[in-house]
């Protein structure tokens, strides 16, 4: 552990001025501290599947400091290979994504409400109003199957993985981000589907009349790699404007970009949900590491401060002894270039974004975000690999949160899910 502790706290000091990258310690605005450690502890779905939350964190204004809201993805999930080809196992094929009202005090995280998600009508998977995390299109989506992978299961229109969520205080209703379209769902505060934002194209593939798709991302979006979507969401303080973030590189223009340290946000006006521009995120280089792909690098979570500035969480595949990089950065977008509708292609010979260096950027006169490091997770000996939950409370306390993908493969009698508080020696504006 002290070895791994040093080379993230290490890796924390680096500066890279072609990234826009600063630490921390360079800003001298001190170190962060540990305040709280929160476990949940909650019976189990089903022999062998525990509980899950945590793939999103959100907290509403006016609450309470200790009150949050916060999700699951899909529901439990397992690769698989039937007949040369991968797919995914869902042992519990109708488990319905659900936003979770949680409370922190005295150690513990305690569910307090359950919202899960159902469409005005008929979901044609279940025969009721809820909704499965099953995927959407055939041919396109991971192919389901039943938990002996004999035999494959029906698609659902409605499906969602969910990965953030975000409130609106204009209207009083929440946001998702989710990996399937990508997508980004509009959602009542009782669960109800409302619309959902998708790339161009997407709508063509599949029908969904009980909740309206609305095709306002760009048709690069279509080019996500798997299971590596639409991860992170915020909406502003304000109500105005929301980003949503790509969890790994498009494959733009193919899986040759996995690789690739160009991440996208792109930033709408929630009024119009218009998208208004776009922005390259550089992750860290996995290079300086020790046993690091690049792809392995990837987002978590976002909060937006204001329109200007966000705090994103980014981290490595690794977990325990073996982390390296689980950073919480702020984010500053104000001398970023907005990139919206370039770069998509290169059917003119000129390269995609994902296809570029960082000096590439450069050439091209594209200035990335710049971020420099808020919390060093990682240096704090935070034991799971899924930090993907993030908010930020009273503008000096970071609250993070991990998935445990249901405990599948887990051997521990605990649940898995930790809920950590950071107080910062300033405060974020």
């Amino acid at each position: 552990m002290k070895k791994n502790w040093l080379i993230a706290a290490l890796a924390a000091l680096t500066l890279s001025t072609a990234a826009g990258i600063v630490s921390a310690e360079e800003t001298k605005d001190g170190v962060p501290e540990l305040t709280g450690k929160y476990k949940l502890a909650a019976p189990d779905l089903a022999k062998g599947i525990k509980m899950g939350i945590g793939s999103s964190l959100t907290h509403l204004p006016g609450d309470p400091d200790n009150i949050f809201y916060t999700t699951a993805d899909r529901g439990p999930n397992g690769d698989v290979t039937v007949t040369g080809k991968s797919g995914k196992t869902f042992p519990l094929p109708k488990y319905t994504p659900t936003i979770y009202k949680i409370e922190i005090a005295d150690g513990q995280i305690k569910i307090l409400d359950q919202i899960p998600l159902k469409v005005s009508g008929i979901d044609p998977v279940t025969g009721n109003a809820f909704i499965t995390g099953l995927p959407n299109i055939k041919g396109r989506d991971e192919t389901p199957y039943d938990s002996k992978q004999d035999q494959e299961l029906p698609y659902d229109p409605y499906g969602l993985d969910v990965e953030s969520l975000s409130y609106n205080p204009k209207d009083d209703t929440f946001w998702l981000s989710e990996e399937y379209g990508p997508s980004i769902v509009h959602v009542k505060r009782d669960g109800t589907l409302i619309e959902r934002i998708v790339p161009k194209g997407w709508a063509a593939r599949v029908s969904t009349p009980l909740v309206p798709a609305r095709e306002m991302l760009p048709a690069v979006y279509n080019k996500l790699r798997q299971n590596r979507g639409a991860e992170a969401l915020s909406i502003t303080p304000d109500g105005k404007y929301m980003f949503m973030a790509m969890q790994s590189p498009l494959r733009n223009p193919g899986k040759e970009t996995d690789n690739s340290r160009q991440l996208r946000i792109i930033k709408f006006e929630l009024a119009t949900l218009q998208p208004v521009a776009e922005f390259a995120y550089i992750t860290e280089d996995a290079k300086p590491f020790t046993n690091l792909n690049q792809s392995d690098i990837v987002i978590s979570d976002m909060y937006a401060v204001n329109e200007h500035t966000l705090l994103i969480d980014e981290r490595d595949k690794n977990a325990g002894d073996n982390a390296q990089l689980k950073r919480i950065y702020s984010v500053d977008l104000s001398a970023a270039t907005n990139i919206l509708g370039k770069y998509d292609d290169n059917k003119s010979g000129a390269k995609t974004l994902e296809q570029m260096s960082v000096d590439e950027l450069k050439a091209n006169g594209i200035t990335p975000s710049s971020k420099r490091t808020i919390v060093d997770v990682a240096a704090f000996q935070f034991p799971y690999e899924k930090v993907e939950g993030l908010t930020l409370v009273g503008g000096n306390t970071i609250v993070i949160i991990n998935d445990n993908d249901f405990g599948v493969g887990s051997t521990s009698s605990e649940n898995g899910t930790e809920l950590w508080t950071f107080k910062l020696p300033y405060t974020i504006k």
